[in-house]
C-alpha cells in the first residue's frame, strides 16, 4: 500500500501510481533522470514557462493510459491484468531514452542513434533487473503484440503520449490553441477488430486534435527562434568534438566528454555505455556553455555566448530552397571582418529545412467509428476540408546568418 503514492499534477489534479511495479519504475534512477531532462528542448527561448520535463510529461501518459483502459473495459474491451500492467509500464517508460535537450542531442552526441532505440535498451536492461516483468510492455513498445490497439495507445497518431504533451505543452507555453481535450477523446475510443477507432460523436474532437497538433508544430516546435538555439545548440557541440579530437583540452564533463570523444553508433551501446549515457542531462550541456564561452576558440566561444545571452542569428523562412549565393555571400561577409576559415563561418551561416504534416493517413489510420458499424477514416469522415488537407506534409526553408555583429 506505500507504493501506491499520489502525484499532484498542473493538468490532471492527483495522479495515482496504479502498482508496485510502476512505483518502482519511477523510483528507478534511469527514469528519475527525466527529472533532469527537458520536454521541450529550447523552446524556454521562445516561451519563458516551457521548463516541464520528460518526468512529467511521462507521469502524465500514465495517467491518461489509466483513465483509457477504464473506459475501453467499461465498452467491454477486455485487457488483462498483466496487459494493463504492460500498457502502464510501455508508457511510462517511452521516453526513457532521451538525452539532454530532447532532440537536439540526435544529431551531435550520438551518430544517428534515436531516443526510441535508446529507450528500448534502456527497457531491455530494466526488464533484466526486474525479472523479466516487463517482456509484454516491451513488445507493445516495438509493435509487434498481436492485439494492435494496445500498440496503437503508446505509439500511434491518437496515442497517450500525443494526447499528454499537446496539452502539458499548451498549458507550460501559455498557447491556448493547443490545448485539447484529451479526457473527451478518451471517453469516444472503441475497439474493433483490436484495432483502435474513435465513436462517431467524437469527430469534432479529433478534428480539434489534428487542428491543434498542426497549430503547436508551426507556433511552438517548430517557431523559428527555437530552431536557431536548436541549431546552436548542435553547432556546439560539433564544434567541441572537432576539438577534442584535434587533443583541444576542454573542461567538461567526464560523461560528455566520452561521447564527444567517440563516434557512438547503435552498435557500440552496449551496457556499459548505456550507464555513461544515463548520467548525461541538461546540467551537463549548460555547465559546458558557462565553460567553454571564456574558451579562446572564436567559434565555440561565440556560439556559447550566443545561447547563455540569448543573442542569436537571425533566420528567415522562405517557401523555396535557400540559393547557395546567398549562403556564400554572408559567409565571405564574416571570414573578411573576423579573419576566420571559409569553415568556421560556416557554423554562423546555414540553411536548413522543417517540415510539418499533422496527420499521417498512411501510417495509422485514426478510424471513425459510425453508429451504422461503418469504419472510415478522419479525412473522409470530417466534412472540414482541411483536415484533408492537413495530411499532406509542408515543408519550409530557413537561412541562418549573424545580426549586425557577432
Amino acid at each position: 500500500m506505500n507504493k501506491l503514492k499520489i502525484f499532484n499534477d498542473p493538468i490532471y489534479g492527483f495522479i495515482t501510481i496504479p502498482n508496485a511495479l510502476i512505483f518502482d519504475l519511477i523510483q528507478h534512477k534511469y527514469f528519475q533522470r527525466l527529472r533532469r531532462i527537458t520536454q521541450m528542448g529550447m523552446s524556454y527561448m521562445v516561451y519563458p514557462g516551457a521548463h516541464h520535463t520528460r518526468f512529467h510529461h511521462a507521469i502524465g501518459c500514465v495517467h491518461l493510459m489509466q483513465k483509457t483502459i477504464e473506459i475501453l473495459r467499461f465498452k467491454g474491451v477486455a485487457i488483462s491484468g498483466e496487459e494493463e500492467s504492460a500498457l502502464y509500464a510501455a508508457i511510462l517508460l517511452h521516453d526513457i531514452g532521451h538525452g539532454p535537450f530532447s532532440h537536439a542531442m540526435e544529431h551531435s552526441i550520438v551518430n544517428n542513434v534515436s531516443h526510441e532505440q535508446i529507450s528500448l535498451l534502456f527497457m531491455e536492461k530494466l526488464n533484466e533487473e526486474f525479472n523479466s516483468s516487463l517482456t509484454l510492455a516491451i513488445q507493445i513498445f516495438k509493435g509487434v503484440y498481436h492485439r494492435k490497439f494496445m500498440c496503437q495507445l503508446v505509439s500511434g497518431q491518437l496515442d497517450m503520449d500525443r494526447a499528454d504533451y499537446l496539452k502539458r505543452d499548451s498549458f507550460y507555453t501559455g498557447v491556448a490553441e493547443g490545448n485539447i481535450n484529451s479526457e473527451r477523446l478518451i471517453t469516444m475510443l472503441n475497439v474493433v477488430d483490436d484495432f483502435l477507432v474513435v465513436e462517431e460523436k467524437g469527430i469534432y474532437s479529433v478534428e480539434k486534435f489534428i487542428n491543434a497538433r498542426r497549430f503547436m508544430y508551426w507556433q511552438v516546435y517548430l517557431h523559428k527562434t527555437g530552431i536557431v538555439a536548436e541549431q546552436l545548440l548542435i553547432r556546439v557541440l560539433t564544434r567541441a568534438k572537432e576539438l577534442i579530437n584535434e587533443g583541444v583540452v576542454l573542461e567538461i564533463s567526464k560523461p560528455l566528454q566520452y561521447f564527444l570523444k567517440n563516434n557512438i553508433t547503435i552498435k557500440d551501446f552496449n551496457n556499459e555505455v548505456l550507464e555513461i549515457f544515463y548520467e548525461l542531462d541538461d546540467f551537463d550541456i549548460i555547465s559546458s556553455l558557462k565553460s567553454w564561452q571564456h574558451h579562446n576558440d572564436f567559434v565555440l566561444s561565440h556560439l556559447c555566448k550566443m545561447i547563455l545571452n540569448r543573442n542569436l542569428l537571425k533566420i528567415k523562412l522562405k517557401d523555396k530552397n535557400v540559393k547557395t549565393e546567398n549562403l556564400n555571400n554572408y559567409i565571405e561577409s564574416l571570414v573578411n571582418n573576423y579573419k576566420i576559415t571559409k569553415k568556421e563561418a560556416e557554423y554562423f551561416v546555414f540553411s536548413g529545412s522543417i517540415s510539418n504534416q499533422a496527420y499521417v493517413p498512411k501510417t495509422q489510420n485514426i478510424n471513425i467509428l459510425y453508429k451504422s458499424g461503418k469504419i472510415e477514416d478522419i479525412t473522409k469522415a470530417s466534412d472540414q476540408f482541411n483536415i484533408k488537407a492537413l495530411s499532406k506534409p509542408v515543408t519550409k526553408y530557413y537561412i541562418c546568418y549573424p545580426k549586425v555583429k557577432l
